[in-house]
């Protein structure tokens, strides 16, 4: 049983790589005709579209798509939908809202940011008064 549950998944894997590279080329909202411009001059809108019905893409075309689209082959080759949303749903803390675990104190970044900018008003000053002394022993 498990051997064929295996073959099962290895075929239904071909299948669904032309729909997955649909799927990212649709959230990210690139149109037939920008990928295919993306592509090179020997594809055309007719050849994206027949390429998202295909049963399997040759690995090289599945590279290239995937440099275009700027993911690795094997996020397009090996997605898993059930362990994404698997994923999401429990890295995700729902009893306390959003898990942010912020160590960022946004007021003691201003003071540091302040305090660097007197340090830097203050150097300007003593060079000022440097040039305008030696301005001064030269007139």
């Amino acid at each position: 049983m498990r051997g064929a549950r295996t073959v099962w998944r290895r075929v239904l894997g071909n299948l669904l790589i032309a729909i997955r590279v649909r799927r990212r080329v649709l959230s990210l909202r690139i149109k037939q005709e920008a990928l295919a411009f993306e592509l090179g001059e020997e594809w055309t809108q007719k050849r994206i579209s027949v390429l998202e019905s295909k049963e399997k893409i040759e690995d090289d075309v599945l590279v290239e798509i995937a440099k275009v689209l700027k993911v690795p082959e094997d996020a397009i080759s090996n997605f898993d939908e059930a362990t994404a949303i698997y994923n999401i749903q429990n890295n995700y803390d729902n009893s306390s809202g959003p898990n942010y675990d912020c160590t960022l104190n946004p007021l003691g970044k201003i003071f540091e940011l302040v305090d660097e900018i007197k340090k830097l008003h203050a150097e300007k000053e003593a060079l000022y008064e440097r040039l305008l002394l030696q301005s001064e022993k030269k007139g």
